[in-house]
């Protein structure tokens, strides 16, 4: 087999090699705690609560490597936690123990350091989910039923005017904005209904899901593309059934519904990026994700067997979920399809290390050409983000024996892990990591 050959071999092997493990991985990290974590937020990439049975909040500024408890003021199960910005922040937990049960409302202006708590005013709702606009403006959903808003950071809370349909009073258990004026919240009862319902007014209204839409069961999470595309999960973990996936293309007038043909139930969804998505089945103590938009689902089991329930990604690099006897995940991104491998298609070139790296700017990226048929060629240095978008191109005119050098300023660019392909001619060769740290 000639040189040539082998290299056209082995580009290939190596190509298929990535496309096939080019979604990112998850690691359990450290927990302060063993009781059951049911919700997690981060409002960046370093900053993040999680909460969860028995009164328990945890605080981490530093990207998850550690966590302090925080004292909630409540020994009840706290369900959802929600932070507009690394101060403002609130949570729900479920009062099943004294009169009048219903929900303990959380609030905190410092970050946690000190948590508030009060009582929801109607007895016997029980709030699911929570999303503020700003400092003012927020929203609330909950079970039996309640689609509420305040506009005075939740001193009072109003129902919102829903429609009458047959499914427009199911529980809530999501509700989510686009911006001002375009919603959308999902729920519904197992083996009854799974509803969402969406508004276009800034909640002056909401319609519930065309009955003739509705699957049979809940539907737990949604995520909204723009104000006319979203994706929610949810399904039924009883056998021949498994997990849904439920989508809109018109702004929630009409709703498609697949069961992906996975056993288990969809807790939550959240998208790394446009087409990397994850779901968690909860006690099936699995994954689903996508690489494709949702168009097809993989299953993968979590770390250490884990039931995890809660998903959230603060960009395309970080990621975070929670679950039982305390577990949390960290997500680790993938080298983005078409970038390439660590290794070197042929021997003649040897690519380096950036360095400095990290680097807070400009950086020298250097290879070497020890093969004389490469000498005197057009080379590139292509740089991705870790969507596997193309973000700049270095060209040099032609490449000497020895050391080549081309410098790269990142100053204009956002922090985080980037992508750095060699080309000379027509060949592909290796890629490395580079990180930006500003």
């Amino acid at each position: 087999m000639s040189k040539y050959l082998f290299n056209i071999l082995l580009l290939l092997f190596l190509i298929i090699q990535v496309s096939s493990f080019s979604q990112g991985t998850w690691e359990r990290i450290d927990s302060p705690s063993l009781k059951n974590l049911n919700s997690v937020y981060f409002t960046d990439s370093l900053t993040g609560w999680a909460v969860g049975d028995s009164g328990i909040i945890i605080h981490t500024i530093d990207g998850g490597d550690n966590w302090i408890i925080q004292n909630s003021q409540t020994d009840n199960d706290i369900v959802y936690v929600f932070f507009l910005n690394s101060n403002l922040g609130w949570a729900s937990s479920f009062n099943y123990s004294t009169v009048p049960y219903g929900t303990i409302l959380l609030k905190t202006t410092n970050g946690g350091e000190d948590w508030v708590s009060e009582q929801y005013p109607t007895e016997n709702i029980f709030i699911n989910s929570i999303l503020f606009l700003d400092s003012l403006n927020g929203w609330m959903g909950g079970s039996p039923h309640a689609i509420v808003s305040t506009s005075d950071g939740g001193v009072n809370w109003s129902q919102a005017d829903v429609d009458t349909s047959t499914l427009a009073f199911f529980p809530v258990l999501s509700i989510e904005f686009y911006n001002e004026q375009y919603g959308y919240a999902s729920g519904g009862i197992f083996d009854i209904a799974g509803v969402t319902w969406r508004t276009n007014n800034g909640g002056e209204k909401w319609y519930a899901i065309d009955v003739s839409d509705a699957p049979a069961d809940e539907v737990h999470g949604l995520y909204i593309f723009d104000s006319l595309n979203v994706t929610g999960a949810g399904g039924d973990p009883d056998f021949g059934y498994g997990v849904g996936i439920i989508s809109t293309l018109d702004g929630g007038y009409n709703w498609d519904y697949d069961e992906i043909g996975i056993q288990g139930n969809a807790f939550d969804i959240d998208f790394v990026n446009e087409s990397e998505a994850w779901a968690p089945l909860g006690p099936q103590r699995k994954f689903i994700y996508s690489i494709d938009t949702g168009s097809t689902w993989v299953d993968i089991s979590t770390p250490d067997s884990t039931a995890i329930f809660d998903v959230i990604f603060t960009d395309s690099l970080h990621g975070f979920a929670v679950g039982d006897n305390g577990a949390i995940l960290k997500y680790t991104p993938s080298i983005p399809v078409g970038v390439g491998s660590n290794l070197n298609f042929l021997s003649g070139v040897i690519l380096h290390q950036n360095y400095p790296n990290p680097t807070k700017g400009s950086t020298i990226i250097s290879f070497e050409i020890n093969d004389g048929k490469l000498l005197n060629m057009p080379a590139q240095i292509k740089i991705f983000n870790m969507c596997g978008r193309l973000v700049r191109q270095l060209n040099l005119e032609k490449t000497s024996w020895g050391e080549n050098q081309l410098t790269f300023d990142g100053v204009t660019f956002p922090n985080g892990i980037y992508y750095y392909q060699l080309n000379i001619g027509k060949s592909v060769f290796s890629a490395k990591r580079m990180v930006l740290m500003q």
